[in-house]
């Protein structure tokens, strides 16, 4: 089935009102905050403060995209840089579903470069797991520091072990695709389907690949927290980073157990609850989230939907 199929007709526009949606939700949040207080954020941060929020969001991109190019190399399908960035990139559209599964679209746009979806899907689910991973151990910085929050961070930490283990289990799972029917319904149908996508990417998590993979999950995701420690220190809070860095890794985690679009609502509680329990005032709090929630969430959903968008005019 063609590219163009996929995201032409109610499947394009079903993209774009869930990101409208989305918009829409977070601009009430930004409403109950007071533009005031975040465009007096912008004015203390400052268009150079901003620049350099930007640029470290695209680093956590292209960091994410030099991940995703080695999980294609040893899934066997490498692809161009070039085409393969385009396509990264669009998927960045639907970063604001539930669990980012939006991004699973990236199998779609690779179908035309002989990439099977088991093996892009395989990308997509190590790169969820990479991602928590990464989020996962920058929360440690703060483990002390509020221990409230070491339920939520144990959570975290037994979807990484859970995914690592099902992922160890080669033997198991081939034993159970050898007895499940080729053509036996749709439920067993997704059920292969998945085991396939599960052997496919144990390939993704040989050690060599595992280490450099963690590495840059890790670097790409402290980008982002340092760039909100800048922002909290331009707008004049004294924020340590090693809070500033909990705060952050927190929020995105929050955001990722609550499997709302985009951790839309999970992570924006949690920024804004840590920042004025540390004692920033709540108007701050509330207006530094916003803030750096359109220089990393709402940038990267832009730039998305402006690179699918021309793919799908080209088509």
């Amino acid at each position: 089935m063609s590219e163009t199929l996929y995201l032409s007709g109610w499947r394009y526009r079903a993209v774009i009102l869930s990101v409208v949606f989305s918009a829409l939700g977070y601009l009430g949040f930004s409403l109950w905050g007071g533009w005031h207080g975040v465009s007096s954020a912008v004015a203390k941060v400052g268009v150079f403060g901003i620049a350099i929020t930007l640029l470290m969001s695209s680093l956590n991109y292209g960091l994410r995209f030099l991940r995703w190019q080695g999980y294609l190399k040893a899934l066997e399908h490498p692809v161009p840089w070039w085409p393969s960035l385009k396509i990264y990139l669009s998927g960045f559209a639907l970063t604001t579903t539930p669990g980012k599964a939006g991004e699973a679209l990236r199998g779609v746009l690779l179908k035309p470069f002989g990439v099977p979806y088991p093996k892009s899907f395989a990308a997509f689910f190590s790169e969820r797991l990479s991602d928590l991973f990464a989020v996962v151990v920058l929360t440690l910085f703060g483990l002390t520091l509020y221990p409230d929050a070491r339920p939520m961070i144990a959570a975290g930490v037994l979807l990484v072990v859970a995914g690592f283990a099902v992922l160890s289990q080669g033997t198991l799972i081939k034993w159970l695709l050898e007895r499940i029917p080729e053509q036996h319904g749709k439920v067993l149908g997704l059920v292969r389907h998945l085991l396939h996508v599960l052997l496919e990417a144990q390939r993704c998590h040989r050690p060599g690949m595992l280490v450099g993979a963690t590495l840059l999950s890790v670097t790409a995701w402290s980008a982002e927290a340092l760039a909100f420690h800048w922002i909290l220190n331009w707008m004049g809070a004294d924020i340590p980073l090693a809070f500033a860095v909990f705060v952050y890794a927190t929020s995105m985690l929050a955001g990722a157990l609550s499997f709302m679009p985009g951790g839309l609502g999970g992570a924006e509680a949690v920024m804004v609850t840590l920042l004025a329990w540390k004692g920033m005032p709540n108007a701050d709090a509330i207006a530094a989230t916003v803030l750096i929630r359109l220089a990393t969430l709402w940038f990267a959903v832009a730039i998305g939907a402006a690179f699918l968008a021309k793919r799908n005019q080209t088509n």
